[in-house]
């Protein structure tokens, strides 16, 4: 009881700004957290990650972030912990290489093709990846998931990237879900999936999503 008092009366603005280095508390196989650090790379900004996961967060995670969640993002007095928050702080923080376009609607379309990978892809890997369910529901959920992820395959064979010639943050969503297909035993062999696994090949091999790899991310795809 001592101890939890006394961290109560901790000023989260001092453990702020007693960072020198921006800092992200990040799941290293989380989709999430991988999409933020996927980010980093692409910017090429120094971070230090602090590794945690939902069973093990230290103790001045909560200090910054009310809702004591992964990935969080410490940035000398700011704190920031909602991913897509976090990546669009991180692309307004660092404007090169940009990670949004330029004019107003094509800058809304990504947001919303961010929203709709949230909806209807991001719970479908959560469920499988997370989240403790019956076979019945694992089945329906990738066969969803599946179904959904193919039904795009058009969208990739129109540009090299998600719907842009440049890689957007909507790319920095979808290609940590892309990762997990094969740990959730989910195949896109179909023939007209050809576009979806070119593009993964390409995401793939792109020395920022190396680097933004963890262990246990690389471990998903043996």
């Amino acid at each position: 009881m001592a101890r939890t008092a006394a961290s109560s009366q901790v000023d989260p603005l001092s453990l702020l700004s007693g960072r020198s280095t921006m800092t992200l508390f990040s799941d290293g196989r989380d989709h999430y957290s991988h999409r933020v650090r996927l980010v980093l790379a692409e910017k090429g900004v120094t971070v230090e990650v602090v590794d945690a996961d939902e069973y093990n967060k230290p103790e001045d995670l909560h200090e910054v972030n009310p809702y004591n969640s992964l990935p969080t993002l410490v940035d000398r007095d700011l704190s920031l912990y909602d991913s897509r928050v976090i990546i669009e702080y991180l692309d307004e923080r660092f404007p090169h290489p940009p990670l949004l376009p330029v004019y107003p609607v094509q800058r809304a379309l990504a947001r919303l093709w961010m929203f709709r990978v949230e909806k209807e892809w991001s719970s479908k890997i959560d469920l499988l990846t997370t989240h403790p369910a019956d076979e019945a529901t694992v089945l329906r959920t990738k066969s969803e998931l599946r179904e959904g992820i193919i039904a795009t395959s058009p969208i990739f064979s129109q540009k090299p990237f998600f719907m842009n010639d440049e890689l957007t943050l909507v790319d920095c969503c979808v290609a940590p879900i892309f990762w997990r297909l094969k740990m959730c035993g989910i195949t896109l062999r179909d023939r007209s999936a050809r576009p979806l696994r070119n593009y993964m090949q390409r995401m793939f091999e792109r020395d920022s999503f190396r680097r933004s790899l963890t262990e246990a991310e690389l471990e998903m795809q043996e």
